[in-house]
C-alpha cells in the first residue's frame, strides 16, 4: 500500500502499490513545493511527509532555487494573465516569508539558479528575452544579459560561477553565457520546445528535453556541440540527474511517466509510472485538457543523499515519492493547486506547523 500524506490527517491508504514508506526509510530537510493556482509555497519535512508552513508568493511560482547552504529559497513569480515581475524570497527554518524583490522593468520570471559563490540568483526575463544576475540581499539586478531568443525559460550554472545555460522553448535553443563577462558564447540549435535543461554532475554533458520534437539532446560542455540525441515519449519538459551521476530522470507530461536513461549507455532503461488520474476541471489551467487523464508529471528535484525523488503531477494535484532502488512510487502527497516548481533543503522547518 502506497501513504497520502496530507495537512488534514498522516495518511489516507491508496492500493497502488505493494511499497510504504516508514519513519526508518525516510530522509530528514525540507521539499519545498509550489502551488501555480493556489499562489503558494508549501514547506514539507521529508522525515513526515508533512506540511511545516504555506506560504504566500506572487501570482504564479514557477520555479524556485536553494540557497548553497539551504537556509533560504527564492521563488519566480511569472505572473497569469498579467504579467508577473517579482521574487519572492523564504526563510526555511521559519518557514514565513522574509522579503519580495520587485524586478521592475523585467517580467515573466521564471528559470532559478542560485549561484554557489554569491549571494546572488540567476533569473530568466521571458518577455524581454534576457537571463538577469539578481542580488538577493540588496533586491538589485547587477546584469542583464540578452539571450534574443524566444521564450528564455530555464537556467543552470557551472559550479565555479562562471558560465550559464539557458533554454529557450520558443527558440529550439540552448544559450551559453559567460557570468563575468555579460555576454553569450554562442546559441546551440537543440529541437523543438527546448524546455528542461541539467548539468551532468561532473559537468562535462548537458542533457536537454525537447518537449514538441519528444527527444532529449545532449551537449558537450567542452566542445558546445550537441552529440547526441534520445527520443522521449511523451512530451519530455524537465531532467535531472541522480547525485552519483549514473542515470538521469525525464518526466513525461503527456504520456504521464518518467524516463530513466542510463548515462553512460545514453539510453532508455525503464519508465515509472505514475497511477493517479487527472483531476476533472483542468480548463483553468496551464495545459488545459491537453494531456487528458495524465496526472502530467512536471517538477522533478532529487536530494544530494540520492535516495528518493521527489516528481509533481502538475494535472493530479500530487507529488510522488519515488524510491530510487527500486525505481517506484512508494507514496503519494497532497498538494495545492497545480504543483509544479520543487526544491530541496537539507535545513528543517522549526516554526509552527501549517493548520
Amino acid at each position: 500500500m502506497i501513504k497520502f500524506f496530507s495537512t488534514f490527517s498522516l495518511y489516507l491508504v491508496f492500493f497502488l502499490s505493494p511499497f510504504t514508506l516508514t519513519p526508518t526509510t525516510l530522509q530528514t530537510g525540507t521539499l519545498i513545493v509550489l502551488n501555480k493556482s493556489d499562489n503558494t509555497a508549501m514547506l514539507i519535512d521529508c522525515a513526515t511527509l508533512q506540511v511545516k508552513a504555506t506560504i504566500p508568493t506572487g501570482m504564479g511560482p514557477h520555479e524556485v532555487a536553494v540557497s548553497p547552504d539551504g537556509k533560504r529559497a527564492v521563488v519566480s513569480n511569472y505572473g497569469g494573465k498579467e504579467p508577473g515581475h517579482s521574487l519572492t524570497v523564504l526563510d526555511i527554518q521559519k518557514g514565513t516569508k522574509l522579503k519580495g524583490i520587485d524586478l521592475v522593468a523585467y517580467h515573466r520570471p521564471h528559470g532559478l539558479a542560485w549561484l554557489k559563490l554569491h549571494s546572488q540568483v540567476l533569473v530568466s526575463a521571458e518577455a524581454e528575452k534576457t537571463l538577469l544576475v539578481v542580488n538577493v540581499d540588496s533586491g538589485e539586478v547587477e546584469k542583464a544579459i540578452r539571450t534574443d531568443q524566444d521564450v528564455s525559460h530555464m537556467v543552470v550554472a557551472t559550479t565555479d560561477d562562471k558560465r550559464a545555460f539557458v533554454a529557450n522553448i520558443g527558440s529550439g535553443s540552448v544559450t551559453v553565457i559567460d557570468l563575468d563577462r555579460g555576454s553569450v558564447i554562442k546559441t546551440i540549435s537543440t529541437g523543438a520546445g527546448s524546455e528542461g535543461i541539467a548539468l551532468s554532475p561532473g559537468e562535462k554533458e548537458l542533457w536537454v528535453t525537447n518537449r514538441a520534437a519528444n527527444t532529449v539532446s545532449i551537449i558537450d560542455t567542452k566542445t558546445l556541440t550537441v552529440v547526441d540525441s534520445l527520443r522521449s515519449e511523451s512530451f519530455p519538459i524537465r531532467v535531472k540527474f541522480t547525485p552519483d551521476g549514473k542515470h538521469v530522470l525525464v518526466s513525461n507530461a503527456q504520456s504521464g511517466n518518467v524516463t530513466v536513461f542510463d548515462v553512460k549507455q545514453r539510453k532508455e532503461v525503464r519508465k515509472i509510472s505514475f497511477e493517479v488520474k487527472a483531476i476533472k476541471e483542468q480548463e483553468q489551467r496551464l495545459f488545459g485538457g491537453r494531456f487528458g487523464s495524465s496526472p502530467a508529471p512536471v517538477g522533478i528535484v532529487v536530494p544530494s543523499d540520492g535516495k528518493f525523488a521527489y516528481v509533481a503531477n502538475l494535472n493530479a494535484d500530487v507529488i510522488g515519492v519515488v524510491e530510487l532502488s527500486i525505481w517506484k512510487v512508494v507514496s503519494w502527497i497532497k498538494a495545492g493547486r497545480e504543483p509544479d516548481g520543487l526544491g530541496w533543503s537539507p535545513v528543517v522547518v522549526q516554526g509552527p506547523t501549517s493548520k
